[in-house]
């Protein structure tokens, strides 16, 4: 990739959707799922649903790692904040999510000691410079982010640095998208795979959807042509009978994912038996946690954590955009309850949030949509 423009060329967008167009069977309806938020960003942002015909439609999934946390594991990482000379740390799109019991910005202004970092490298360098705090990191993401917090904690390992731990709430994708192809809420013709989970994990895990469910699924990139290209490969699967696994992002993501970055989350963490979902529910093996080799940086084991479950607003309908069920703007509450200023769900507050890229991005085609069901 030399250049953004090339990747975002117009004529080359117009000649893919002639492309797409030509591949749909009359009468035929087809759906796919963009898995991660990144996607769905892409596509509000650069208006290509305008280039795909009716026919062809596209429902986000369960790939934003901030919307999935359940408001419980909130409430628990805010009780370890609350104890005696903690600093809590976190990335930024976690500050204003809404727990049971308000966000990292509430109990900052209740006392708390929670601070907005760019890395997990960050909360490191907070421990070194305070020796007689207690520093925990709020680690989230999919297997993208989990290499850098494996990273932190062997170099905290290697340091000795006692004062310092994890919160750790790392999702890993295959089993969520397990859980949507058995889902009987919806019906999918494919799927477009998650980008920066796939530079990590690579393309082979994702075999099972081809080969178990007869699904096509081609790893993208984020850009228009990459989407646009990606729904193309989609299409041609279908029309020639085909269901396989292919790379439109080979420039990024390797086949066998990245030996280096898998071995250090396999040394310093392991499956969970069961993790909490937000809209999906409770899913066997679908997080990590800290080995017991390095429990002297969990937290977990260092605090008392509640565990609680706390259920979602009876106004909030995140867990059936999570899974593709509902389009944002089809929320009882979308955009007037709950904006990014005053989210009431995840999905409005994370950069990556389904709803965040509605409202920030798909207010003309939620007129459009209107106005084609008013005609």
């Amino acid at each position: 990739m030399r250049f953004v423009d090339e990747f975002r060329d117009a004529e080359k967008a117009r000649a893919l959707s002639a492309k797409i167009t030509s591949l749909c069977e009359p009468g035929r309806q087809y759906k796919f799922m963009e898995v991660c938020g990144g996607h769905t960003h892409t596509i509000y942002k650069h208006g290509l649903e305008d280039y795909l015909p009716e026919t062809v439609s596209l429902v986000h999934g369960p790939g934003c790692p901030v919307c999935v946390i359940p408001m419980g594991r909130l409430d628990d990482a805010i009780a370890i904040a609350e104890e005696p000379e903690v600093i809590m740390t976190s990335f930024g799109d976690m500050m204003r999510v809404p727990g049971g019991r308000g966000s990292f910005f509430d109990s900052n202004a209740a006392g708390a000691d929670i601070r907005m970092v760019y890395s997990p490298l960050d909360s490191l360098k907070i421990a070194r410079q305070n020796p007689d705090k207690r520093v925990v990191f709020m680690a989230i993401g999919f297997e993208t982010t989990a290499p850098s917090t494996a990273m932190t904690v062997l170099r905290a390992a290697a340091e000795g640095l006692e004062n310092f731990s994890i919160f750790c709430n790392h999702v890993t994708i295959i089993p969520a998208i397990k859980a949507i192809l058995d889902s009987p809420d919806l019906r999918l013709d494919g799927f477009i795979g998650p980008g920066h989970v796939s530079t990590v994990i690579g393309c082979r895990p994702y075999e099972f959807i081809a080969r178990e469910h007869g699904k096509p699924l081609v790893c993208a990139g984020f850009e228009p042509l990459d989407i646009l290209q990606s729904v193309y490969m989609l299409m041609r699967q279908l029309r020639e009978g085909r269901s396989e696994v292919e790379n439109q992002y080979a420039r990024v993501v390797p086949w066998n994912g990245n030996p280096k970055a898998l071995r250090v989350i396999g040394e310093t963490m392991e499956l969970r038996p069961w993790f909490e979902w937000r809209g999906l529910g409770f899913i066997s093996q679908s997080a990590l946690q800290v080995r017991e080799k390095y429990a002297a940086f969990d937290a977990e084991r260092i605090f008392s954590v509640p565990g609680v479950r706390v259920a979602d607003p009876k106004a909030c309908q995140c867990g059936e955009v999570l899974k593709g069920v509902l389009k944002p703007w089809e929320c009882k509450v979308f955009g007037t309850a709950c904006t990014p200023e005053t989210p009431i769900g995840t999905c409005m507050v994370s950069s990556e949030g389904a709803c965040a890229a509605y409202y920030n991005f798909g207010r003309f085609t939620r007129e459009r949509v209107k106005e084609a069901t008013r005609a």
